[in-house]
């Protein structure tokens, strides 16, 4: 197995499935193929992390093919075409090092795939796909420049026809689903942790690998999961605030020809909030 990368903090995710076999198994289920498990495989994930402080994606060169995974564990994201675009033009650059671009000959380059592994709380599809495309200013039949991401979702029990086919991410699937089953028992964080790698050991669910490397996964799932909830609660104050400032052009704006009271009346806005925001101005 490939060294694993300290120079960032690595996520579970890419830790368990940055074994060769496995990454193999997943390989097949998503592409629907049946490549042995000597098939060769080289891992090429980028050094430092474009999404994060933290490696969760991995990316690799299989069959021809380069495909660069990425687990999501955060808010549904419509820009990850774009996010993509900007990694695997990095990967491109370190699988060139050594080619000279400039010179005449076609440099053989391997075939790109996406894919984002969605294991995050909001409702999604059970698959989707998204394009570059979709985001441009202006639509063109034809564009010029295109990348398309696939979307699974791998949260517990969906997806089935892809946990069949991939004992591993199902393995996964479930320790994740025994943290959260945990947490929804009043558990914190690190407690909810310790208790499902005690519970996926004696389930048999990933056991040889938690066996083995169960205290740095309690460690390394507890800074991954508080990053999420720190970026999630950020989310949600800069949708407040936003609001709050929103909320208060409206207010200054109707002030010049209405008094608080009229302005309570035809927006619903709370009269206090209303002279909260107009005391600065009168004062």
């Amino acid at each position: 197995m490939p060294k694993a990368n300290r120079k960032y903090k690595d996520s579970v995710f890419t830790m368990y499935f940055s074994n060769t076999e496995r990454l193999i198994e997943l390989y097949n289920s998503l592409e629907g193929t049946n490549l042995p498990k000597d098939t060769p495989i080289e891992i090429n994930t980028l050094d430092d992390a474009l999404f994060k402080d933290r490696i969760n994606d991995i990316s690799f060169v299989i069959n021809g093919e380069l495909v660069v995974l990425i687990e999501h564990q955060s808010t549904l994201n419509e820009n990850m075409p774009v996010r993509f675009l900007l990694y695997v033009a990095r990967v491109y650059e370190k699988i060139l090092e050594t080619e000279n671009v400039y010179r005449s000959s076609r440099i053989p380059l391997p075939t790109p795939k996406f894919v984002v592994l969605y294991n995050g709380l909001e409702p999604s599809d059970e698959f989707s796909e998204m394009r570059l495309s979709d985001a441009f200013i202006l639509p063109e039949k034809a564009p010029m420049l295109d990348l398309m991401v696939r979307f699974f979702n791998i949260n517990y029990g969906k997806s089935p026809s892809i946990m069949e086919k991939c004992h591993s991410l199902n393995e996964y699937s479930t320790f994740v689903f025994y943290v959260r089953k945990n947490q929804a028992r009043g558990l914190p964080l690190n407690k909810a942790i310790a208790e499902a790698v005690n519970q996926a050991i004696h389930n048999n669910v990933m056991k040889d690998f938690l066996s083995q490397h169960g205290s740095e996964v309690e460690n390394m799932l507890f800074e991954e999961w508080k990053w999420e909830e720190y970026a999630a609660m950020q989310k949600a104050e800069g949708r407040e605030e936003g609001h709050k400032e929103g909320q208060a052009e409206i207010i200054l704006n109707m002030a010049k020809s209405l008094s608080p009271e009229e302005i309570a009346k035809l927006t619903g806005i709370a009269l206090s909030t209303i002279r909260e925001v107009l005391m600065p101005a009168t004062t």
